[in-house]
């Protein structure tokens, strides 16, 4: 038996197959509804920090989103006022995850916590102010979104 095709319809037989394929990996994968983001948190600032026995505050802060510890910012030494010049991002980010700042005051046999800020994250840009115990913190943060679906 021999079977002929014309340009044409091997063309159309490729196409075919080709989105067959496409499609039996998309079912492979299973439905997607999840968001996949990037999250930026910069400008990280803080006002009014306490003075101690031993000065004024040795400010830091560490950072999380979700599960994920991100890193914290560097020690301003003697600074009511810091404002820390450190970036954080954080690619797997979700709407809706918890951001987390926790502010310290650096000391010799341990840290004091100053306060902590969350907030359940969204799409966009967007500033926050947040009261410590003693002081103010102060963060943006911008969350770029992208729905990523598969139908089924």
């Amino acid at each position: 038996m021999t079977f002929m095709y014309s340009r044409s319809g091997l063309r159309n037989m490729v196409a075919f197959t080709s989105s067959c394929s496409l499609v039996l990996v998309l079912l492979a994968l299973g439905p997607l509804s999840a968001v996949q983001a990037g999250l930026r948190l910069f400008n990280i600032r803080a006002s009014g920090l306490p003075s101690g026995l031993l000065g004024t505050t040795d400010g830091y802060v560490e950072v999380s989103c979700g599960s994920a510890y991100l890193g914290k910012t560097s020690i301003q030494k003697n600074n009511p006022n810091p404002w820390w010049e450190e970036e954080f991002t954080y690619f797997k980010a979700l709407p809706n995850d918890v951001l987390r700042l926790t502010c310290y005051d650096s000391d010799v046999l341990f840290d004091d916590l100053l306060g902590t800020c969350q907030r359940p994250i969204k799409v966009g840009t967007h500033s926050h102010d947040c009261y410590l115990k003693k002081g103010t913190l102060s963060y943006t943060y911008t969350l770029d979104g992208v729905a990523v679906q598969a139908a089924v």
